[in-house]
């Protein structure tokens, strides 16, 4: 966690370069101000829900990468300047995730607490390596929301931001957290009453993105490969050709792919090796729309959990009773 000091004279040099806000923009802010909140911007939809469920109608929230997007080559647009250099707070990932806009951050906010909450709450000596982060370049796998422990720390460093900030609705932020670790925890014994109904040699996934390596390592399942290498273009024919023999081999019945994603590569290797191909796996993409139940992190991990034990033969009926409802008013800003 850190609070980025820049030069003002150079947000005043940024902000003129023709980044302005529209008058309803402008109309919003002065309301915040007015009205006291924190003004937070955050990064990935998942990171936006879960501020969402700790700050509820006590925050303004708003989201800079849209969803469907690739997290990992999203470049901010020129009104995301705007966005952070209104904001108090500033949530990102870390771990190298969100680099041109921790960046962006860094010239434009100088009045934000810049934190990184994967950075600060994964030692370094738990970093992982694999696929599609390999340790000869440098960046770990970042994925740490998709594993609900991480998600409930992330929750907390987020509880902790929000009452140094804003103390005078510190036990609000309290209740909030204290209902979304309940859930969290929910969330996590179900995953492993799920697990449970696997044999261990089931529980074994090749996907097309590395977003799940945290959760593997938490739920003992095996991540036995990804589709995507590490600069994100499709594998070669020769690396196509191993993971169909890997498949054979490991008789791994349902490989996953990305409903924002496709990837004609992963079809190819599901026909090719007899496996069934499951396209609808969401790494960052919140389920439903803005305002349902279901578009929360919640949701997205419930989602996610009942398509990987499903199609590997288990009983996901445990995880569908998990309600996802988010524990506070879902006020953010999700762009489109």
């Amino acid at each position: 966690m850190r609070t980025v000091q820049v030069a003002g004279a150079l947000v005043a040099v940024l902000l003129g370069s023709g980044c302005s806000t529209p008058a309803a923009d402008q109309s919003a802010a002065a309301e915040t101000a007015a009205a006291g909140k924190l003004r937070v911007a955050t990064t990935v939809a998942p990171i936006t829900s879960i501020a969402a469920n700790i700050g509820g109608d006590r925050v303004d929230i708003t989201g800079l990468v849209p969803e469907g997007t690739n997290s990992h080559t999203f470049e901010p647009p020129p009104s995301a300047a705007e966005t952070l250099s209104q904001a108090d707070v500033v949530l990102v990932n870390g771990l190298q995730l969100e680099d041109p806009t921790v960046e962006l951050a860094e010239r434009v906010a100088p009045q934000a607490e810049l934190v990184e909450l994967g950075t600060t709450v994964l030692p370094e000596g738990d970093y992982i390596y694999d696929f599609s982060f390999p340790k000869e370049e440098g960046k770990p796998n970042p994925h740490l929301w998709t594993d609900p422990p991480y998600a409930e720390k992330y929750a907390e460093v987020i509880r902790d931001t929000f009452i140094a900030q804003d103390p005078k609705n510190g036990d609000y932020y309290r209740r909030n957290y204290a209902a979304f670790a309940e859930k969290a925890t929910e969330l996590s014994e179900a995953v492993k009453a799920a697990s449970a109904t696997l044999p261990e040699q089931r529980r074994r996934l090749l996907t097309y993105h590395d977003a799940y390596a945290y959760f593997a390592e938490d739920y003992d399942w095996q991540v036995i490969g990804a589709v995507q290498p590490e600069d994100f273009a499709d594998p070669t024919p020769q690396e196509v050709a191993r993971i169909i023999e890997q498949i054979e081999a490991e008789d791994v019945p349902t490989i996953f792919g990305s409903e924002v994603f496709p990837s004609p590569v992963l079809a190819q290797i599901g026909r090719e090796s007899g496996a069934r191909y499951e396209d609808t796996l969401r790494d960052d993409d919140l389920p439903g729309e803005p305002g349902d139940p279901e578009h929360s992190w919640l949701g997205l991990m419930r989602y996610d959990f009942i398509t990987m034990v499903e199609g590997l033969g288990g009983d996901a009926s445990a995880l569908r009773e998990v309600s996802v409802e988010n524990v506070a008013p879902d006020k953010a800003v999700y762009p489109q």
